[in-house]
This record gives C-alpha cells, structure tokens and sequence, in this order.
C-alpha cells in the first residue's frame, strides 16, 4: 500500500490547495471580470459533468440508476449549496466566505439530531457547540457591518451542504459510485446554473475570462479527484481534518496577497469551526477496535 501510494493521507493537502485556488479564481473572476455567481457555477460544473460522461461512454458504463429522485434531492441540495457558496465568494472576504461553507458539520448534527432523530455520542455535542460558538463569533462584525445579510446568505449554504452530504451518505450505502453521484450533481448544477445566468446575465467571454474559466472548471475537477483518491488510500480522521487547510490556503491568500483584514473575532470564529470539524472526524471507538 505504502509504495502504491506513497502520498496516503497527503494527497488531501494537494485537494485543499486546488480547493482554495478554485475559491480564489472565482473571487477574482467576479472582483475583477464582474462575472456573477451564476454564470461561474456553470462553468464550473460543466467540466466534471463532460469528463464523468465522456468517461462512462469510454468505459461502457451506465448512467442509470434505480435512485433517480435521491440522486435529484442531492443534487439540488449540492446546486443549492454551490450557488450559496460562489455567492459568499463573490461578496464576503475570501477567509470567511470559505469558512462559512464548512460549517455544513454544525448543520449535520442538528440534523442527525431532530430530522434523523439519532442519538449522537459526546464528540457530536462537542463539535455542535464549538461550531455554533464559531458561528457566532464570525457573525458579530457583521453586525457592525453592512455585510450581515452577505453572511447569513452564504452561511445558509452550510445547511443545503450538510443535507447533501446526508444524501451522499445514504446513495453511498446502497451502493451507487461515486462518480455517478458527482455526474447527477454536476449535470444539475449546469442546467439551474445556466438558467439563472440567462436570467442575470453572461459576461461577454474575453481571453482573460476563458483562463478563469478554465482554471476554475479545472481546479474544480482536480480537487474533486484528489479528494476522493485521499479517503480512498488514506485515513478518514486524517483526511477530514486536512480538509480544513483549504480556509488557511484562503486566509494567506486573502490577507497577504489580496489585502483583507480578519478581525481576532472572526478569526476565533474560524479556529472554532476548524477545531468542530477535527472534533467531530474523530473515530469512534467502535469503529478503531473494528
């Protein structure tokens, strides 16, 4: 296994950083080329979406499934959460913007606990109030902002993330692959994406704006594979609790490159959530014995 993979757990530091290139192509794309949200959540998802159909017609695989209308419910929960999300990116500073789309772990305890009604062990609880304290913090120069509403939109996006990943949960255990969850997730997520940016508006397409959008789809794309191949070789716990260094990749970018400030408020909100989402990677003790 070591010479095979050599990377293990790593590899999940090459999907932050793509993660976090990916959020700073869409910032600059809507900072600087006036693209809105829309348009560059279609592009960003029509890649995978090509790629993972291309694949299937290579490979002579099938695209159907006897979970239509769950893969549906992921997948407009999954386009929900990614609209929210590249709305954040287009309107709050970078660091924060990201964190908020990781506190989709506070939201699936709250609903693991009154919609699945499951009776969830200590670390749960731990990681519920270290991520709501973390919410709070990070909601509090808001207040004295004129950025409040740009936050709790982008934070909402949390829970559609944390209902997608529930969904994720139960296709995974009746057996669909994962690239066909990803291909019904991107499939929608163009056509709603397209729709709006129709609504609202393209941007004219430029040299410039096609490297965005390549970049965007690409990195996208990347950090998808990436990510999938960690957990497929290396340890959850370790994996999960890498993923996290896709807030500090932004937080650099944001504050030295691009010039944000980050209050010590918001940044205690982040080392909350941060700390909520290590918290509640943990293994259980069940499982560690197994």
């Amino acid at each position: 296994m070591i010479k095979r993979f050599p990377l293990g757990s790593a590899w999940m530091i090459i999907a932050a950083f793509l993660f976090a290139m990916m959020s700073i192509l869409v910032k600059n794309a809507a900072a600087h080329l006036y693209m809105n949200e829309y348009e560059l959540a279609f592009w960003r998802s029509l890649l995978p979406a090509l790629t993972i159909f291309g694949a299937t017609l290579v490979r002579k695989q099938t695209l159907k499934t006897p979970f239509f209308w769950s893969h549906m419910q992921r997948s407009i929960a999954g386009t929900m959460a990614l609209l929210l999300a590249f709305y954040g990116l287009s309107h709050l500073p970078l660091a924060t913007s990201v964190t908020l789309n990781y506190t989709s772990v506070v939201f699936i305890a709250l609903l693991s606990i009154f919609w699945l009604k499951e009776k969830p062990p200590l670390k749960t609880w731990i990681a519920l109030l270290m991520g709501l304290g973390g919410i709070c913090l990070m909601l509090q120069p808001a207040f004295a902002s004129d950025r409040l509403l740009d936050t709790l939109i982008t934070l909402s996006g949390g829970i559609f993330t944390a209902f997608a990943l529930l969904q994720v949960r139960e296709l995974s255990l009746r057996g669909e692959p994962a690239w066909r969850i990803v291909f019904y997730f991107s499939a929608v997520a163009t056509i709603v994406s397209a729709i709006a940016a129709t609504w609202f508006g393209w941007s004219h397409l430029t040299s410039e704006s096609l490297l965005y959008i390549l970049g965007i789809g690409a990195t996208g794309l990347l950090a998808q594979l990436t990510m999938t191949h960690a957990y497929h070789v290396g340890q959850k716990f370790t994996v999960a609790a890498l993923s996290y260094l896709t807030v500090v990749f932004s937080a650099i970018y944001g504050v030295i490159f691009a010039g944000e400030r980050i209050g010590w408020l918001e940044i205690l909100g982040i080392v909350a959530v941060i700390l909520a989402g290590i918290v509640s990677s943990v293994p259980d003790r069940k499982t560690v014995k197994s």
